[in-house]
Order: structure tokens, then sequence, then C-alpha cells
């Protein structure tokens, strides 16, 4: 059985939108606490930045992100 690896290399300050997508990062959504009109809430965004939704609590933005099949990562 062979173990044979690809080797990506990215200059991290000019990745593509194509190579995001090597990386997998379609599959990660990132969670920001954010304050919206004086409220504190949490930010969802796909990896590449792009915003998702704003949701009231960590619990439900969590579950959201998961129920599409997304892995989460806490941003501060």
């Amino acid at each position: 059985m062979s173990t044979e690896r690809t080797h990506l290399h990215f200059n991290i300050h000019a990745i593509t939108a194509e190579q995001l997508g090597q990386l997998g990062v379609s599959q990660i959504a990132y969670l920001k606490p954010v304050i919206v009109n004086g409220a504190a809430v949490f930010a969802i965004h796909a990896a590449d930045g792009t915003p998702m939704a704003v949701i009231a609590d960590r619990a439900t933005a969590l579950a959201a992100i998961v129920q599409n099949e997304m892995h989460p990562s806490l941003v501060h």
C-alpha cells in the first residue's frame, strides 16, 4: 500500500480562493464575538472571510456551523 503524500506550497500572503479550497477551508467556519447595534452577538464567517450569519448566542452559532457540515473555529 502506498502512502505517498502530496505537498502543497503556498505564499500565505498571496493565497488564492482555489488554493484555500485545496486546503479544505470550505469546510471551516470561524465564529467571532462582535458587537452589533450595542448587543454582543456572534458572527459566522467562511474561512475566506465571507460573512455568513450573525447569531445571538454561541451555542446556536456553533450548532448552525455543524448543521451545515462545517468545522467551527473560534476567533477572539
